[in-house]
């Protein structure tokens, strides 16, 4: 194991060391008609920021947390000098990044902040059209999850609601290093056209994660602590779980509630 393999590893990374795979995860890209920018997370030796320079249509910037990382790919990649940044993507400045210009996210993104990254796209939604990205397979799973499924969840919904997810192929651990000791799969995430969500979103949320932190429970229980409105209170969806419903189904829910 390398020097910068091993600095890395406590950030839970593993370095993709297949070619053809890496060349697939970029030409996964496929809406770069609404963008020109690319943004790489956690690039790591660059295995994905060489084929993302070799595509010419894409400005490429990337990331990084790890010093030792920067400093590989500053000697490494000598062209992308002004456009590596050096910090946490959690903590980047969104409205300022690209002047405000839609940019696309791609990565092998650090397990241990994979979720924690698209729920930062999604506050930045209309920004960022397209998002590819390696995730553990359970993950990706229920990222990409549909309704009556064991793996939907929270995530697919939040997500679901303004993106269309794709699964696309599955990643065997013994094309990394170190190998991880669980699959990974790569997903696509296409900003949908939903623009607004026809609730109070902020509520939308709240009844989500309740519907689904008691996910056994019929919704008439997992919800109790909303109040509905009187003429809803023997709705089918009430006898229903939360992994039934699709994302309309929860924004019709939403609007049941009775805010006053």
């Amino acid at each position: 194991m390398n020097d910068l393999v091993r600095a890395k590893k406590h950030l839970g990374q593993h370095f993709l060391k297949d070619e053809t795979i890496a060349l697939d995860i970029v030409k996964s890209l496929k809406h770069t008609s609404l963008y020109k920018k690319v943004l790489e997370v956690g690039p790591g030796m660059g295995v994905l920021t060489k084929y993302l320079i070799a595509e010419t249509a894409y400005d490429t910037h990337i990331i990084d947390i790890d010093r030792e990382s920067i400093a590989f790919l500053k000697k490494n990649f000598p062209s992308l000098e002004n456009k590596i940044i050096e910090g946490d993507f959690l903590e980047l400045d969104f409205n300022n990044l690209f002047n405000n210009e839609p940019f696309a996210v791609i990565g092998n993104f650090p397990y241990n902040i994979s979720t924690e990254i698209l729920f930062k796209v999604l506050d930045h939604k209309n920004q960022v059209p397209e998002v590819v990205g390696m995730f553990q397979k359970e993950v990706a799973e229920r990222i990409a999850s549909k309704p009556r499924n064991k793996t939907y969840g929270i995530t697919s919904v939040l997500l679901q609601a303004f993106y269309d997810i794709e699964y696309l192929f599955t990643v065997h651990e013994n094309v990394f290093n170190p190998p991880p000791r669980v699959k990974s799969a790569v997903i696509r995430l296409t900003r949908n056209t939903v623009q607004k969500l026809d609730c109070n979103e902020k509520l939308f949320k709240q009844v989500v994660k309740a519907g689904f932190n008691q996910r056994r429970k019929t919704l008439r229980n997992s919800i109790k602590a909303f109040k509905l409105k009187p003429e809803f209170i023997d709705h089918k969806y009430l006898t229903q779980r939360a992994e039934e419903l699709s994302v309309a189904d929860f924004v019709a829910l939403t609007n049941m509630i009775d805010v006053g």
